[in-house]
């Protein structure tokens, strides 16, 4: 992306818990999801209650085809509705001890906290996620909002979002957080908004009957 358009972004790897799954035995691409040694141990968020994980979606199923998710949907996953929070903190706490698809941004965090969770990012790839800000165009201090935008996109905003909170930034001066892999060296698998907003139902409903969720 060019360097006049920064913007905070992601990508939606797979985890595990360190404690419970050996390195070695660790997933270490989509298709692993689908042995049978983690059936009935892989966490999974829902492209129905989460944009990103729609996303997720409809990359994986362009890039691997529906067979991918038809595999997976025989794994007995324990389905979530979001990506984040309680999703995340599934493989650390041994209720799910594989994570399909995690936020980075969360799992690094929690892994530098001391946690036992491992990010996997798959040798097929990580779809992209783009984290957009905007101003309302009936917000009530329009000014205020136009402020914190420049804020929000500077090298100091920017740098606030990688330090604290384990975001990736576009921002050319800012700095990756020591011990993450820049984004640079991750296989990325982008999407167009439009197309995952045009295939958005069917893939909710194709997913849904899958998953019988």
């Amino acid at each position: 992306m060019d360097c006049t358009q920064p913007r905070a972004a992601g990508s939606k790897p797979s985890a595990y818990n360190s404690n419970l799954v050996k390195r070695e035995d660790a997933p270490k691409s989509y298709a692993d999801l689908a042995r049978s040694e983690v059936a009935g141990k892989i966490v999974k968020a829902h492209p129905g209650y989460s944009g990103a994980i729609m996303t997720a979606t409809f990359v994986l199923a362009r890039e691997l085809g529906w067979s991918y998710f038809e595999k997976l949907a025989q794994q007995k996953v324990l389905q979530v509705q979001v990506g984040g929070g309680p999703a995340e903190k599934a493989p650390a706490g041994g209720s799910g001890r594989v994570m399909a698809d995690g936020n980075d941004y969360n799992l690094l965090l929690l892994r530098d906290q001391g946690q036992p969770v491992e990010v996997v990012y798959a040798t097929e790839g990580s779809p992209l996620i783009i984290v957009p800000s905007g101003v309302f165009r009936s917000a009530p201090n329009p000014n205020a909002a136009r402020l914190f935008q420049s804020f929000f996109f500077s090298a100091e905003g920017q740098q606030l979002l990688v330090d604290n909170f384990a975001h990736r930034s576009f921002q050319c001066a800012s700095q990756g957080k020591g011990g993450h892999p820049p984004l640079s060296t991750l296989k990325l698998l982008k999407s167009d908004p439009a197309a995952v907003l045009a295939q958005s139902e069917e893939i909710k409903a194709r997913y849904a009957k899958l998953f019988k969720v």
